[in-house]
């Protein structure tokens, strides 16, 4: 699978799924006090990408024009800190989750923007 990827696409990709990952994060600590909520984990990059698992999700009709939803993020319920109302946010890990999504997030632009150079001195510019 890798092999025909490029540099550029996967550079998208992991900012994709850094994305994805803060979305989760902010979700679950917005419902850090909402009793029963389980808290949703989202799997690494390196096995979304051995699944196959990254791409663009299609969130309403006609959006990505032709897309659809056919390798959506998979999502698993977090019940390690499950706490007496039922609840399994962790404030503390949820932050650490969004600092490691910020990192890849980070990591994604640097790669694209050091492409870019790269193409810019190979086209003499």
């Amino acid at each position: 699978m890798l092999q025909n990827a490029t540099l550029f696409s996967l550079a998208s990709r992991l900012a994709d799924h850094a994305a994805q990952r803060q979305v989760t994060a902010a979700q679950n600590i917005a419902n850090a006090d909402t009793p029963d909520y389980r808290a949703q984990r989202i799997s690494e990059f390196e096995v979304a990408m051995d699944t196959g698992a990254v791409s663009l999700r299609q969130t309403r009709e006609g959006h990505l024009g032709q897309g659809g939803n056919a390798h959506a993020f998979s999502i698993q319920e977090d019940r390690q800190f499950l706490s007496p109302n039922g609840n399994s946010v962790s404030i503390e890990n949820e932050m650490v989750m969004a600092a490691s999504a910020q990192r890849d997030h980070d990591k994604a632009l640097a790669i694209y923007r050091h492409g870019l150079s790269i193409m810019r001195s190979a086209l003499g510019r």
